[in-house]
């Protein structure tokens, strides 16, 4: 199925763990695109997955290839040909019989089947055939975990910044309130004409964000319908009441093991260092002798020749052994021996080098989603208290204790926590499955996991 791992893979780690508990989680009606829906719209437009779904299919044929060069072959040839011979004699006297004009004929075809014996480079590509198809399908995987991750960034990045957009017009409607409130209370005399000019600099500044606000939207919209070709009127969004919860097992180790062991990019590698090894084995086995059983059948028909008066048929078959021995080759054979073995070196450095990349990256991924998760809770305890400040500051400012420019920062402090989490919780989200691609464990299930915490 398309966006799932390759099914020849070896066995994964099975254990999933629940990216949130949704609470109060009552279904509604689907009113907009989803998560799935949006994904689904993806892997049936998006190039780069089109590409390596089409590099896998190549990859494939890797191994009927290889397997063909220990299989025996059956070849046909043919040929037929005329020919115009006029002779004249000098001497007509002497030799009459030179003096005539044939055009003899000959028909030809012979059948060759040959059945390889020992041929050990042939074996030894056989071999790099299967790995081939490893890698191809390694590079398939990751391909589909990094459309699963492009598409959950994509989705969240238009959520955040409708988000966005949505705080900064509810900033722009209070910040108008409190303009209006000071100028009232500068006419009646109870304010000075500090408190307005203030709230209107609040104000314009705020109107100058909208517009950024609007522009950033739209290019997040636009990075969307590059992935899925479609554009689309409303998002669902992610549930308000949406916990997060760590990760299953909860333990660095565990997932940096997990990671080492069956990453794509460490399994793609491994596949690369295993066929420079049978590389160097092919190469090296190129100062072995060959030896191939061959068969032949063949038969020539023709007419009548310059030496024979008449026409022949010819049948012939031939069965024997074919041996090959190659003994110099001007050194070629030794340098591209010691080529392969360097070659050989490269690919188990680099074999690796994956593999710490991979550890790092799992590391600081599972890290990411512990401080993430952490974070969320800290910006929700945040919002209550910013609410509250925003709260005292205004009848602070009704009862003459707090000036205008002290509601006019408790407000900007309740918007940016309230934009704050929701950034905090979508970036939590899509760590838990960078967490997983790390791992090489993110499968199409993640996503429909997520998709359910979105408000249907």
């Amino acid at each position: 199925m398309p966006g799932r791992g390759p099914s020849t893979r070896p066995c994964r780690f099975t254990r999933s763990f629940a990216l949130f508990t949704c609470i109060g989680c009552v279904p509604l009606v689907a009113a907009a695109e989803d998560l799935l829906d949006i994904y689904r719209d993806a892997q049936r437009y998006d190039a780069v997955y089109a590409g390596a779904r089409y590099a896998l299919e190549a990859g494939r044929e890797k191994l009927p290839q290889g397997r063909s060069l220990l299989l025996p072959t059956l070849n046909l040839t043919g040929s037929a040909t005329k020919t115009r011979i006029d002779s004249a004699s000098r001497d007509p006297a002497t030799a009459p019989n030179l003096n005539f004009l044939r055009t003899p004929h000959v028909e030809s075809y012979t059948l060759t089947f040959t059945q390889p014996l020992f041929r050990l480079q042939n074996w030894y590509q056989f071999e790099q055939g299967e790995q081939q198809v490893r890698q191809a399908e390694a590079t398939f995987g990751q391909a589909s975990q990094d459309l699963i991750v492009r598409v959950s960034q994509a989705y969240f990045d238009v959520l955040a910044a409708q988000d966005t957009l949505a705080l900064v017009r509810a900033q722009k409607e209070a910040i108008s309130e409190q303009l209006a409130q000071a100028k009232r209370n500068f006419e009646v005399g109870t304010a000075t004409i500090t408190d307005t000019h203030e709230a209107q600099a609040r104000f314009d500044l705020i109107v100058a964000q909208e517009i950024a606000a609007q522009n950033d939207l739209e290019n997040k919209r636009r990075a969307l319908q590059a992935l899925t070709g479609k554009e689309y009127g409303e998002l669902t969004p992610l549930r308000t009441e949406v916990r997060l919860t760590p990760p299953n097992p909860n333990d660095m180790q565990a997932w940096v093991d997990l990671a080492e062991k069956q990453s794509y990019a460490v399994m793609l590698q491994e596949a690369t260092t295993e066929i420079a090894r049978l590389e160097a084995k092919r190469n090296f086995a190129a100062h072995l002798p060959t030896l191939d059983f061959i068969a032949t059948y063949g038969k020539t028909g023709q007419t009548s020749t310059i030496t024979s008066p008449v026409g022949s048929d010819v049948t012939t078959t031939q069965i024997g052994l074919q041996f090959a021995m190659p003994l110099y080759q001007g050194g070629a054979i030794d340098s591209r021996e010691r080529e392969a073995a360097a070659l050989h070196q490269k690919a188990k450095e680099d074999l690796e080098n994956a593999r710490r990349q991979t550890a790092l990256t799992a590391r600081q991924t599972y890290l990411a989603v512990i401080n993430g998760i952490a974070q969320v809770g800290a910006l929700e305890q945040a919002l209550v208290s910013s609410q509250s400040a925003l709260d005292s500051n205004k009848l602070g400012y009704e009862v003459g204790v707090r000036i205008n420019i002290d509601v006019l920062n408790a407000q900007q402090q309740l918007f940016s926590t309230r934009r704050d989490l929701a950034n905090g919780r979508y970036t939590a989200i899509l760590n838990q499955l960078r967490l997983k691609a790390a791992a090489g464990s993110l499968r199409d299930e993640d996503l429909e996991e997520v998709n359910r915490a979105l408000s249907h």
